[in-house]
């Protein structure tokens, strides 16, 4: 598993030429629960002109949909859709609902207000990546706990379930190909006086710049 989504899901909100775009995101698992979104969102808004949406499910991105709900064919759910793929996102829904204000956008000035809504809210809450990561449980002595945060700054790891007994216990995770490099370089850094052993994997989310 590895693919990369939103951090959290977010509403954000634009005034566009008196037309009022509130664009929702929402990380879901399967196309039922991303309609089942859109349709909560247009029963939310009944009021609105248009809901327009866009979505990318599957690890592996295999299910893509878009909605211009009324508008000018491809001026909102293809550019919303474009806007996910460049930023190679799945396991998300985008839902831009749009108030009429009486001034007319065209349809270059609707494609930018679609996608920029969609672009503006990625934006606000971030990306993530998800992946399934290897983990590595360590033994250490209280003295050696007192320099174990050089180590995971040097890696750029974190540490979980940590636990204070008559030692310290806590868990790493990292990919499987740079096991055998993490393995070393706490060997390395304790100068062979560690012990850990491998447990289970587990999906973790990745914050990303």
């Amino acid at each position: 598993m590895n693919y990369k989504t939103i951090k959290t899901n977010r509403i954000t909100e634009e005034d566009i030429k008196k037309s009022r775009f509130i664009c929702h995101l929402k990380r879901v698992n399967s196309e039922e629960e991303a309609r089942e979104y859109i349709a909560a969102i247009k029963k939310e808004h009944y009021k609105a002109n248009h809901s327009c949406s866009a979505m990318i499910i599957g690890e592996n991105s295999e299910i893509k949909r878009s909605s211009d709900d009324g508008e000018p064919s491809g001026t909102a759910g293809i550019p919303m859709l474009t806007v996910l793929e460049k930023q190679e996102l799945t396991n998300i829904v985008a839902v831009v609902t749009r108030y009429f204000g009486g001034i007319k956008l065209g349809a270059g000035g609707l494609i930018r207000a679609y996608a920029g809504s969609v672009a503006h809210a990625i934006k606000e809450t971030g990306l993530v990546a998800v992946k399934e990561q290897v983990g590595l449980q360590i033994h250490l002595t209280y003295p050696q706990y007192q320099t174990f945060a050089n180590f995971l700054e040097q890696e750029g790891l974190e540490e979980f379930n940590t636990q204070f007994l008559d030692q310290v216990t806590s868990d790493i995770y990292t990919d499987e190909d740079k096991l055998s490099d993490i393995q070393d370089a706490l060997t390395e850094f304790y100068q062979g006086k560690i012990s850990f052993q491998k447990i289970d994997s587990k999906i973790v989310e990745i914050p990303l710049s």
